[in-house]
């Protein structure tokens, strides 16, 4: 056994965990005042009520999942070497996947390392880390980057809500190299300009890369409409593709900077439109002014991020699809997408489907999709599968 603290399950608490969950939930625990007095993000030997020993995990008692497991051999070391193995195994999957090194590196529990996030842009690494145990490790992690790809800067932007529930606030540091602006980000053949500092998350969403790719077949001689449009990523896809006008809606004046950068950059400015403004109210606008597209995107951020937002976040999916669908012409493509993980695969179509049904659309869904291979889902874990796309042809 690792010489860390036992932590005990109630009796018949462990099968979840046999079953292949990483995760236990503070219900299951035994918490007694040895647990209690663990500091938030220790490292716990797990066993079942029995004594037998289910691996070794991180634990916080205050936040719902309160254990997250690391392994199930008792005998590991948590440690720079540990996090180095993760890493390496990691960076040998998406060097087979992607001919250039901009991708998300690691993805929290389906990458075996619970509570952390780590895109990579190049040389630079921007880093999450979402837990108590995430956080008390951050040296060793520091060393493992190093020893595995040395990068020029790592960025820690540790701004994610789900610090609160692990009792962490939120912070940004630099603890390696210098962040100077923007950096580049490339993908599918396009050039993009990401805000590490503040733009949303680690600055760029990496898993539509392959939704990005089939919007953008339906682009080619058409009129194109980018919601929620972030720093462009549908959007410069869509005029690469050949599409006579693409118009970009976002909020977020950073965002639309961004997205203009990036249009000038892929030689794409003049077919590029850029609105500012809210997209409900925009698309009403648009709607009213019997203004149409033949293809409109629409990639809203997550409008149920609690299970009790989940009937109002279904609303508004239903809300966004019926907009958007009352303005693609004849023939037409509608592209949906949810990144709420509360909101399941059956709950997010039905909301669209019913969202075409209030303006009286018919349709026939060619694509299904969800995050590109370099988010890849744990099998016990279907949080991790968390983003739903639908590429729908409208009659």
């Amino acid at each position: 056994m690792s010489a860390y603290p036992d932590l005990r399950l109630k009796p018949n608490a462990h099968k979840r965990v046999l079953r292949g969950s990483p995760w236990v939930f503070s219900n299951e625990l035994e918490l007694d005042s040895v647990a209690k007095a663990l500091e938030p993000g220790a490292l716990v030997n797990l066993k079942g009520s029995d004594g037998h020993a289910l691996g070794v995990a991180m634990f916080n008692r205050h936040p719902l999942i309160a254990a997250r497991l690391f392994s199930r051999d008792p005998k590991t070391q948590i440690d720079t070497a540990f996090l180095a193995t993760s890493l390496e195994r990691a960076l040998k999957i998406r060097d087979r996947l992607f001919e250039r090194p901009y991708y998300r590196l690691i993805h929290a529990e389906a990458d075996g390392l619970p509570g952390m996030i780590i895109d990579r842009f190049g040389d630079v690494l921007v880093a999450q880390l979402n837990t108590a145990g995430a956080e008390r490790l951050k040296p060793h992690l520091l060393e493992a980057l190093d020893h595995v790809l040395a990068p020029k800067t790592v960025v820690l932007r540790d701004d994610s809500p789900a610090r609160q529930l692990e009792g962490l606030p939120p912070s940004f540091e630099v603890p390696v190299g210098q962040l100077g602006g923007r950096i580049e980000v490339f993908e599918n053949d396009a050039r993009y300009f990401a805000d590490l500092e503040s733009g949303q998350k680690t600055g760029w969403f990496y898993d539509q890369r392959l939704n990005r790719r089939w919007a953008a077949k339906f682009a080619g001689e058409n009129r194109v409409l980018d919601c929620y449009s972030f720093s462009g990523g549908f959007t410069i896809q869509a005029a690469l593709a050949g599409a006579r006008e693409v118009v970009t809606l976002d909020r977020s004046q950073t965002a639309i900077d961004l997205a203009k950068e990036a249009a000038a950059a892929n030689g794409v400015a003049e077919v590029c439109r850029f609105v500012k403004g809210d997209a409900f109210t925009r698309l009403a606008e648009l709607a009213k002014n019997k203004e149409r597209f033949e293809l409109v995107i629409a990639d809203p951020p997550a409008f149920v991020k609690t299970k009790k937002d989940l009937a109002q976040g279904l609303k508004g999916y239903r809300k966004v699809a019926r907009l958007a669908a009352s303005l693609v012409a004849s023939g037409g493509t509608l592209f949906m997408a949810s990144c709420s993980h509360h909101a399941d695969p059956a709950s997010f179509t039905e909301q669209v489907k019913r969202g075409l049904n209030d303006v009286g659309r018919q349709g026939r869904i060619l694509y299904s999709g969800g995050a590109g291979p370099d988010h890849p889902v744990h099998p016990a874990l279907p949080e991790t599968a968390y983003l739903k796309a639908l590429l729908i042809a409208l009659d």
